[in-house]
């Protein structure tokens, strides 16, 4: 049986710091973006947008950050040789 662990454990380096970067920064710049939002359509309720606008974003960010990091360690190692 194939665990989510050893997927994961047999992963380059690279695609784990990937995601977490880019669900960070996504993250973050879809939080701000949803409190703009948020403040601009209805401030009682803004707090929410924050979230609303933020965690689809660091799932992106997760998603084109692994992507990156495959995309970079698979690079290098073509290029080394």
């Amino acid at each position: 049986m194939l665990r989510p662990r050893d997927v994961v454990k047999d992963l380059p380096l690279a695609v784990g710091v990937g995601a977490c970067l880019g669900g960070l920064l996504l993250g973050a710049v879809g939080a701000v973006t949803g409190l703009v939002l948020g403040l601009h359509a209805y401030p009682p309720t803004a707090w929410f947008a924050v979230f609303e606008v933020g965690v689809p974003a660091a799932f992106v960010g997760c998603a084109l950050g692994s992507l990156a990091g495959l995309v970079a360690h698979f690079g290098w190692r073509t290029l080394r040789g």
